[in-house]
């Protein structure tokens, strides 16, 4: 696989691009808005500013990085030459369902359909598509040019040569690719989301602050960030709709978000893309919000 295409140009797409661009693919990158292709590429530039400034990368490197990037609003004839597209729209199946319909319109038959989803099926996804064989998870981690992992999921119908090929794929971007069969949530957010549920329940049962339970858990368990700051960090809405699918694909009453989380999305407190989550970001810094906020009633 040559030439690549990502669908999203949001935080995980521009991530995406990023990668493959700077290990010499020639990507496409494709929104709907032109304004977010505008933002994508401001933020791979940044991005790639701070690996120059790192030692990471030369300057002719960022701009061989940039040179493989092209953007584009439309879905067209120009996706008949791409050998993988990896879709990173929202988290949402019917959106998802709407792009690979129209990937399986305009793309070559060879080419194979990867989804970033961290949760949505990929058997159900495969199954709007004409190419089952070809539809595969390929979930890139946040910040993607510096997480490691790939989580390659297997649909139903995957073929061996087509989950062979992505992990092989994966490993020319300098990736550790893990192979996981297609449940709710797969792996990573079957294991993930519980915690985070279970700290924001923690914190509304008043057992202890937001700092206190960030701190437990990244000094006690050895955790990077704690559970609370990084749902701010994915974004409380994500977590909200990772956990209603486990919920609704598993049955089982103890994947049910806390009232807490439920109520902070739809107050539109998002975390770090609203400036208001568990931590207060308005004024560029992560600062504390009192505890009560937070209590049950």
């Amino acid at each position: 696989m040559k030439n690549i295409a990502v669908i999203g140009a949001g935080t995980m797409g521009n991530g995406i691009a990023h990668t493959f661009a700077q290990f010499g693919f020639p990507v496409l990158l494709i929104d709907v808005s032109a304004e977010a292709l505008e933002r994508g590429l401001s933020t791979i530039g940044k991005n790639l500013d701070r690996q120059v400034a790192k030692g990471q990368l030369s300057e002719a490197d960022k701009a061989a990085t940039l040179a493989n990037i092209r953007t584009s609003t439309q879905f067209d004839q120009q996706l008949a030459d791409r050998d993988l597209v990896v879709e990173a729209a929202s988290e949402r199946f019917e959106i998802k369902a709407d792009v690979f319909r129209k990937l399986d319109q305009f793309c070559k038959p060879e080419c194979v359909l990867a989804s970033n989803t961290s949760s949505i099926s990929i058997s159900r996804i495969a199954a709007v598509t004409g190419r089952p064989d070809k539809v595969i998870g390929m979930h890139f981690m946040n910040p993607v040019p510096v997480m490691k992992l790939v989580e390659i999921i297997n649909g139903y119908s995957t073929s061996a040569e087509t989950s062979n090929a992505v992990h092989q794929l994966s490993l020319q971007l300098s990736k550790v690719p893990v192979v996981v069969n297609d449940y709710p949530g797969f792996v990573a957010n079957k294991i993930l989301m519980p915690m985070i549920n279970e700290a924001i329940i923690t914190l509304h049962e008043g057992v202890a602050g937001v700092e206190e339970i960030d701190t437990v858990m990244k000094l006690g368990m050895a955790h990077p960030m704690g559970p609370l700051q990084l749902a701010d960090f994915i974004g409380l809405d994500i977590c909200l709709s990772i956990l209603r699918v486990l919920q609704d694909g598993f049955g089982n009453p103890k994947y049910a978000p806390s009232p807490l989380l439920v109520n902070m999305v739809t107050a539109g407190h998002l975390g770090v893309k609203s400036k208001v989550g568990f931590y207060d970001y308005s004024h560029g810094t992560k600062d504390l919000i009192p505890a009560a906020r937070f209590r049950k009633a």
